[in-house]
């Protein structure tokens, strides 16, 4: 092998060269498991390609391992795939593929492996390495793909508008691995990616989805996004995140790059936590300000109820996007609406009340919301940011002492519904909620302790005060 593989994968590969030797099929290791192992990168997954049956060869390759793996084969396709201590193995017959211009599903014929390699994305992906008898662990780089490896450099194997307009998902996965791997786009596949874009249209939400949640999870997601916007890619798939980008001057006045500033703001919280959704939340912060900018005379742009309007964005958004609807949408909804509250407060006497209605409200992605709130700081001015900091914790410490004081992250009044209705013999109906609100609004402003006794004493009192009498 041209490069070092552990005793297990030289046990996975002698395997398939025997099983492909039976059958009389030849058989090669393809794409990103060689490209991966190349850049000493780790990876699990092998993609097989055989001259035959792909279903054939692992159902064959299946009864030399132990235990007998399940194969998993879909006739559609003609491939199969099986796992194996924890690896799975995909295998395909060499094919070629043509396509009509209304789809990227293409229309298959068996071939060669030459007629594989030309129908792979990009050169680095279109690296084989045999496991046959005659030139076993032998490369096959028909494309200079290892020169391109060296080079750091994403080019198409073909002439790049034919791989696009094919594929068009193709342009979003040179974006997705120019962040990944921090390789350069090729000019002319650049190009091709901003000439062919609308071809992106034919791909279905569900895949581009994919390709941006990739994008979000490298250490630094803003390159990928400079690239969907340089390339156009941007105003089709996400037209809110694109419509953030631009300056505008009146009487000499402008506000900052929102696109830009909020790209900062992500590879900020990125380089904080793993956490996609936090991610997303970073990326969706400001998504209502190009709706809600003003120019006032006296103060300049604003972009009041931007927080507000951006939490309503997102259950569309995320629907729009094919991303799931449930409580990872309310947490990306609820950094969004609640992101200025932070700030606010870090520029005012910190009152508990206003402290206890960040807990009550943010609940359990306090911190969450915290660290937000510190990577939305993106001033060049060193002192500005570490006075903001500073303000933050000050809030941060605030936070933790009304928590050990009140333990109001996730509460809910001490007094429930039912428990009114019983008190006062009454059904269901809009009194109830008035004396619920009361009681929180109570505690939450220190008038009251948070204890199920004063609470009750003071629903007895709201209760005289509207006109209801205890059973």
């Amino acid at each position: 092998m041209i490069f070092a593989i552990t005793e297990e994968e030289q046990h996975i590969f002698k395997t398939i060269k025997k099983a492909a030797a039976s059958l009389n099929f030849s058989a090669y290791i393809v794409g990103g498991y060689v490209r991966d192992r190349l850049l000493a990168r780790q990876t699990e997954d092998l993609d097989i390609v055989c001259i035959g049956d792909g279903i054939k060869l692992a159902q064959e390759v299946a009864g030399y391992l132990k235990p007998i793996p399940r194969i998993t084969v879909y006739k559609r396709f003609g491939t199969a795939m099986l796992r194996h201590q924890g690896r799975e193995i995909e295998f395909v017959g060499a094919r070629k593929e043509s396509y009509r211009s209304d789809s990227r599903k293409p229309s298959v014929e068996p071939g060669s492996l030459e007629d594989d390699q030309n129908r792979r994305d990009f050169t680095i992906n279109a690296l084989a390495v045999s496991l046959n008898d005659l030139d076993y662990g032998q490369i096959i780089d028909p494309f200079n793909g290892l020169f391109d490896l060296e080079q750091k450099v994403l080019k198409t194997p073909l002439e790049p508008g034919k791989t696009f307009s094919d594929d068009p998902l193709r342009m979003m996965r040179a974006i997705r691995f120019s962040t990944q791997l921090h390789f350069q786009i090729e000019e002319q596949t650049l190009q091709a990616i901003s000439k062919y874009r609308n071809r992106i249209n034919i791909v279905s939400q569900e895949r581009i989805t994919v390709e941006l949640t990739k994008i979000l999870e490298t250490p630094k997601p803003s390159h990928g996004f400079r690239l969907l916007y340089q390339t156009g890619l941007l105003h089709i798939i996400f037209p809110e995140l694109a419509a953030l980008e631009g300056v505008e001057i009146v009487n000499g006045i402008g506000h900052k790059d929102n696109f830009y500033h909020t790209l900062q703001v992500l590879d900020n919280v990125c380089d904080k936590s793993k956490n996609i959704w936090l991610r997303w939340a970073a990326l969706l912060h400001d998504i209502a300000k190009p709706p809600t900018k003003r120019f006032d005379s006296a103060s300049g742009w604003t972009f009041h109820g931007h927080e507000a309007l951006g939490a309503a964005m997102v259950p569309r958004l995320f629907r729009r996007l094919r991303l799931p609807m449930d409580q990872k949408m309310k947490y990306v909804q609820r950094l969004v609406k609640l992101h200025l509250r932070p700030i606010s407060l870090s520029k005012e006497n910190i009152s508990d009340s206003a402290i206890r209605r960040l807990l009550f409200e943010a609940g359990d992605y306090i911190d969450d919301l915290m660290l937000l709130c510190e990577a939305d700081i993106t001033s060049k001015n060193k002192n500005k940011v570490e006075r903001y900091l500073e303000n933050y914790e000050m809030v941060r410490q605030s936070l933790k002492d009304i928590e050990a004081k009140d333990r109001l992250r996730n509460w809910q009044p001490p007094i429930s519904g039912e428990t009114i209705m019983n008190a006062f013999g009454i059904e269901p109906g809009r009194q109830v909620g008035i004396l619920k609100g009361a009681i929180r609004e109570a505690i939450l402003d220190g008038q009251i302790p948070n204890s199920y006794d004063q609470a009750f004493e003071f629903m007895l009192e709201k209760g005289k005060e509207i006109g209801l009498k205890p059973k």
